[in-house]
């Protein structure tokens, strides 16, 4: 029941968000003083989770009277935000490398303090969700793949600091060998899933969320929800976040202007490429990372931000055939 009631919590918050930003008329978010305010407010927070005590081996959270917030998901949007009104407003000079030189620093500062908590799959997720904001933006592809070559070395020399990283590449690539150690959690992951079958054990029915899986209420709450449901949930569960995905796309292209369409288009890929990040992690597709299934995973954090999310994409989606959208910074 404690995490229900803080899910129920994080759950009102995120929907008072989404009431707000579906009741405001005009785009707040657009103004350069709401833009940057928010950026300068997550680097901050991010640079105060590295002061904070550890939790679990990471600093990834801000304690404060006793609530958590991770703001490396606060993160995904005001990234989003700034990219897409900074394109927008030096689109006539955005592919001199003095102009991509700020939103170059501000990616780099963004990744590097996320890298430092360590949080991995977000770090990879802002990298990936700054390219193509920049690329709707207008960015050529060259610069891109520039930037592309030198961010794998970054993320490869940072890959193997770490005993921890490279077991779990290990067992990503031989998990059958070692499914006591570095393999268990995929292997426990699998036997959830392969369990359900076709229809599920029946909610609440688990066996493997009663501390054989790790972290199942979180990073593998997809498996549990295997083995409830079957592979029929899982399908259902999977064809939401692609009704989503389409949803998101058609919001993006009735949007008003440019600077929308890319917040837009932005906050889509965010939600539904974490999505399929974590199912892909479940079903042993990719080495194993703390990365939540939105709307699903429990996490006051996550949900909250990715209602935020819901709750532009809902303000973007009622300013159809709207001329504005732009701003000049």
């Amino acid at each position: 029941f404690h995490f229900m009631v803080q899910q129920i919590l994080g759950a009102a918050a995120g929907l008072v968000l989404v009431a707000f930003l579906v009741s405001v008329k005009k785009p707040f978010f657009l103004q350069p003083a709401f833009v940057y305010g928010l950026l300068a407010l997550t680097i901050f927070l991010l640079v105060l989770c590295l002061a904070m005590p550890s939790v679990a081996r990471t600093n990834r959270w801000i304690v404060f009277l006793g609530l958590r917030f991770q703001p490396s998901e606060l993160a995904k949007i005001s990234l989003i935000l700034f990219l897409a009104t900074y394109a927008e407003a030096k689109k006539d000079t955005i592919n001199e490398l003095k102009t991509l030189a700020v939103p170059l620093a501000v990616l780099v500062v963004s990744v590097v303090l996320v890298l430092l908590e360590p949080d991995f799959g977000t770090a990879v997720l802002l990298a990936g969700l700054a390219a193509m904001v920049l690329f709707i933006g207008g960015v050529k592809f060259r610069y891109l793949a520039g930037a592309g070559l030198l961010a794998s070395a970054l993320f490869g020399f940072y890959l193997v600091q770490a005993d921890y990283r490279v077991e779990r590449i290990q067992g990503f690539f031989s998990a059958e060998k070692d499914v006591l150690g570095s393999g268990y959690q995929v292997d426990q992951s699998k036997l959830a899933l392969g369990s359900g079958g076709l229809v599920g054990a029946g909610l609440g029915q688990s066996t493997q969320k009663l501390d054989f899986l790790p972290f199942a209420h979180t990073d593998f709450i997809f498996a549990i929800l295997g083995e409830e449901t079957g592979l029929l949930g899982t399908l259902f569960t999977l064809g939401l976040y692609l009704f989503f995905l389409w949803r998101g796309v058609k919001i993006s292209l009735s949007a008003p202007g440019p600077t929308c369409k890319m917040i837009a288009a932005g906050l889509t890929l965010a939600i539904v490429a974490q999505a399929l990040m974590n199912i892909s992690i479940v079903l042993g597709l990719g080495p194993a990372k703390g990365t939540p299934l939105p709307l699903l995973s429990y996490g006051r954090s996550s949900l909250i931000c990715t209602l935020a999310a819901v709750g532009l994409l809902l303000h973007i989606s009622q300013k159809r055939g709207d001329t504005q959208g732009t701003v000049r910074i």
